[in-house]
């Protein structure tokens, strides 16, 4: 069975989101992050990084959450999440790519210098100017989504679960104002009855 390391609200639920759509089944290894356990040396031995999520598949270890999707995706063709033209598999790299590199980085800033950094190292100044690039990118997905249902071609890729996810932290921030578009789009992907818990849901089940 399948084996998925990783606690919400962190992008463990990127994977969930896969392994649902899939109908695969998987067992759930938490990980509490806040004491310590991805520290420890045998979730190092599984991952050296330190990161969730991770899914151990056989002899296979993958990590980071795009590339768990994508492997997933891959393996199961039959769901058609990943596009058979090159064309589109181009077009749906490079808007995972630009979800993860040009848009997660500065809502890692925001939550590093708002509550993960200890008082003496946040800087207020470099939330304020992650705020202002989040809000310039996510204009330029705001502009691609006028006129279209998916991120990529005419059905769902791997792409939209990853897009999902990223906008789902962005609307936590309050950043999707300005996008109305996406924020229809958010609605629509999370009304999905295998969409997983969303961030503001899954940290409540934290509370609990």
């Amino acid at each position: 069975m399948l084996k998925l390391y990783g606690t919400p609200p962190t992008r463990v639920l990127r994977v969930i989101w896969l392994l649902n759509e899939l109908g695969l089944e998987y067992e759930q290894v938490p990980v509490a992050l806040m004491q310590g356990e991805h520290l420890q040396p045998d979730f190092l031995a599984i991952n050296p990084a330190a990161r969730v999520p991770v899914l151990v598949d056989g002899n296979q270890v993958i990590t980071e959450s795009a590339a768990i999707q994508l492997y997933l995706a891959e393996k199961y063709p039959q769901a058609g999440f990943v596009p058979e033209a090159v064309e589109e598999r181009a077009q749906m790299y490079r808007w995972i790519f630009f979800l993860m590199t040009e848009i997660e980085p500065l809502l890692w800033r925001i939550a590093r210098h708002t509550f993960l950094y200890p008082d003496e190292k946040r800087l207020p100044q470099d939330v304020d100017q992650a705020r202002e690039e989040c809000v310039e990118m996510v204009a330029v997905l705001e502009r691609h989504m006028q006129e279209r249902e998916y991120l990529v071609g005419d059905r769902l890729s791997v792409a939209d679960f990853n897009a999902a996810y990223t906008l789902d932290w962005v609307n936590e921030e309050n950043l999707l104002g300005n996008a109305p578009r996406l924020r229809e789009y958010l609605k629509t992907m999370y009304a999905r009855p295998t969409a997983p818990p969303t961030i503001a849901v899954a940290f409540a089940a934290m509370e609990d």
